[in-house]
Formats: C-alpha cells, sequence, structure tokens
C-alpha cells in the first residue's frame, strides 16, 4: 500500500532554516508528482509547493516563493523541502503528499502523517 513518511520538523527560531524530508514506497515514485501542504492552528489546508515526476517542474505558493525550495531524488523514492528565511507563519503540521499524474494539478489522492514545524523565538 502507499505509505509517505514525513520527517524532519522541529523548532526553529525565524530566520533560521529546516529541511524535510518524506520517504515513499508502495508505488512508483518516479511516476507521480509529489507535493506540499501545510495547515496552521486553527486554519485550513495550504498547498506549499509541488514538483513533477521528472523533477523538471516546480511550483510555489506566493508565501513561500523564494524562501521554499522543493526537491526529488527518484532513486531513493524522496521529496524534500528546504524551508530558509523561515518566519513565525510558517508554523503549521507540514503534510506529503502524492499526486495522481506526472504532472502537478494541485490535487493529491495520498497523504502522509504529517511533521511539525515551529518557528518562534
Amino acid at each position: 500500500q502507499v505509505q509517505l513518511v514525513e520527517s524532519g520538523g522541529g523548532l526553529a527560531q525565524p530566520g533560521g532554516s529546516l529541511r524535510l524530508s518524506c520517504v515513499a514506497s508502495g508505488f512508483i515514485f518516479s511516476s507521480y508528482a509529489m507535493s506540499w501542504a501545510r495547515q496552521a492552528p486553527g486554519k485550513g489546508l495550504e498547498w506549499v509547493s509541488s514538483i513533477y515526476s521528472d523533477g523538471s517542474t516546480t511550483n510555489y505558493a506566493d508565501s513561500v516563493k523564494g524562501r521554499f525550495t522543493i526537491s526529488r531524488d527518484n532513486a531513493k523514492n524522496t521529496v524534500y523541502l528546504q524551508m530558509n528565511s523561515l518566519k513565525p507563519e510558517d508554523t503549521a503540521l507540514y503534510y506529503c503528499a502524492k499526486g495522481p499524474r506526472w504532472y502537478d494539478d494541485k490535487s493529491a489522492d495520498y497523504w502522509g502523517q504529517g511533521t511539525q514545524v515551529t518557528v518562534s523565538s
């Protein structure tokens, strides 16, 4: 069955960095787009970033553009989210998601359990 396991969350200071990882199993990882989304306390789910199956195209929410970088290693079945210049408003539960297609259509059919990111001094 499809499994997505996130890691790398934690506490960071404003202006700091964290790198999230998501290890996938149960499907042909290199055939599907992958995404990151987040949910802050008391707020709805927010799409953060997506990457095509071959890594050729990436997309970002305006709120993270220029600060976050999504990447993938298809040999390791892993997608990453490098988060720099973190702000308190980046505090959220971050989810890894598998897309139903090789390209990003802003949809997902499987989700991980999430990893908590807290940005605070």
